[in-house]
């Protein structure tokens, strides 16, 4: 099984995780980028502080193989924690297919999961200074 998570207060590189999944089999590569953007509910957002549950790590990988396995696909996902402003990237996901429908369902599928099952919660930094926690 081919996987690889990465959780990491650095920038990812979507590039990094393209390079790992693509293969000579695969004809199709699908990489979804989450980006920090300027507004949440109507409201200006000028930054965010992302934390991570201590076993994110963990969970991350058990998405990537999940879908790994669901799909005997190679699959590569990483999310930041920490300061990010608007712009940055704050979640990677990556799948190589044979062919591009099952590429971007497999994307799709992983990127679910990730939202739904990896404990890492973001703070918003609003334009008029206030902030709050989002998903908890």
């Amino acid at each position: 099984m081919h996987v690889l998570s990465v959780i990491s207060e650095h920038p990812l590189d979507a590039a990094e995780f393209e390079r790992f999944v693509l293969d000579d089999a695969n004809g199709a590569v699908v990489t979804f980028r989450g980006i920090v953007r300027d507004h949440d509910a109507g409201r200006a957002v000028t930054s965010l502080d992302y934390r991570a549950h201590p076993d994110a790590q963990e969970f991350l990988a058990e998405c990537c193989r999940e879908v790994a396995t669901d799909t005997g696909l190679r699959v590569a996902a990483g999310h930041r924690t920490g300061s990010l402003v608007v712009g940055d990237v704050a979640l990677v996901a990556s799948v190589a297919a044979p062919h591009r429908a099952e590429a971007f369902a497999a994307c799709a599928q992983l990127v679910e999961l990730i939202k739904q099952r990896v404990p890492i919660w973001k703070r918003q930094h609003l334009a008029d200074g206030a902030t709050e926690w989002v998903g908890l």
